[in-house]
């Protein structure tokens, strides 16, 4: 499934338009909650790292969700994070996160953010078919993060004959397949990164994509940062997105924007880790406020 005209390169422009910016009469509350269930025994810098990204992107409140020690390193880094679940306006799920080992408390967190369609982003240990149909059968808004090889898996899993290859060769195509199973919004990580979202009708979809040349991004952990910044943008925006599929799709744009532009100011042409692009993230969107 190939599509037929070339999708959006999305820019600084577009993604001011996704920024919310404070006023004299906002709060932390009004600002946006996000609640991140990210983070493991096995992973927790997961968590230190969407929870910083996060913090960095702009968003009223945040709270960490997680097993004591992954909680013990954020409130180091992140005093002002809220580490008890509560309300929220978007929630982050599966970021370091291994799904047979799932902490009670964050396997909560998810279950009834689905319940009541809280926005959720979904990376990593929870892109299964399994959990996606109970996205689709809530009605809840999602956007799902995978890499190629994820994105394979779970097309396998549905009985598609997909490949990691596969998906780098049609990645839109690809894409636009689990976009219209699970009514989701596909955020396809790589130096292009394609985002599609569900077919609204009469073959109209979101389709935007963001390139970078800054092959440095290919780290441990940039992931766990985009995730960060883009449930930062989700609860931000949460109003809009809840009922608005091409709204949700240009807030992934957006933070995959905020994202690559951070990669590139971390670099500065060299290598960098994961916790210096969260780091950027309040320059980029400085920038684009400018």
């Amino acid at each position: 499934m190939s599509a037929s005209a070339e999708p959006k390169a999305w820019d600084a422009r577009e993604t001011r338009a996704f920024v919310a910016v404070p006023g004299e009469h906002d709060d932390k509350y009004s600002r946006g909650v996000l609640t991140l269930a990210t983070g493991s025994l096995e992973y927790p810098g997961a968590a230190v790292l969407s929870v910083e990204a996060a913090c960095r992107t702009g968003v009223g409140m945040a709270r960490y969700v997680g097993p004591p020690e992954p909680t013990r390193l954020v409130v180091a880094r992140r005093p002002e994070v809220v580490v008890r679940p509560g309300a929220t306006n978007a929630v982050v799920a599966g970021s370091g996160v291994v799904r047979e080992t799932i902490d009670p408390s964050q396997l909560l967190v998810i279950t009834e953010a689905i319940a009541s369609r809280t926005p959720l982003v979904c990376d990593a240990g929870l892109l299964e078919a399994e959990f996606l149909e109970r996205v689709r059968d809530a009605g809840t808004a999602c956007v799902i993060t995978p890499h190629a090889a994820e994105l394979a898996r779970v097309l396998s899993s549905l009985g598609e004959s997909v490949s990691p290859l596969d998906v780098s060769r049609d990645p839109e195509g690809s894409s636009a397949l689990i976009a219209d199973r699970f009514g989701v919004v596909v955020l396809l990580k790589g130096s292009h990164t394609h985002i599609v979202g569900p077919d609204l009708g009469h073959g109209a979809r979101f389709r935007a994509q963001v390139s970078t040349t800054n092959h440095w991004m290919a780290t441990a952990g940039t992931g766990d940062v985009l995730a960060g910044i883009l449930g930062a943008l989700i609860a931000t925006q949460h109003s809009r997105v809840r009922e608005d599929l091409a709204a949700l799709g240009g807030v992934a744009a957006s933070a995959a924007w905020l994202h690559a532009r951070a990669g590139e100011l971390a670099s500065a042409g060299g290598p960098l880790v994961a916790l210096e692009v969260a780091q950027s993230v309040s320059r980029v969107v400085t920038e684009v406020l400018a």
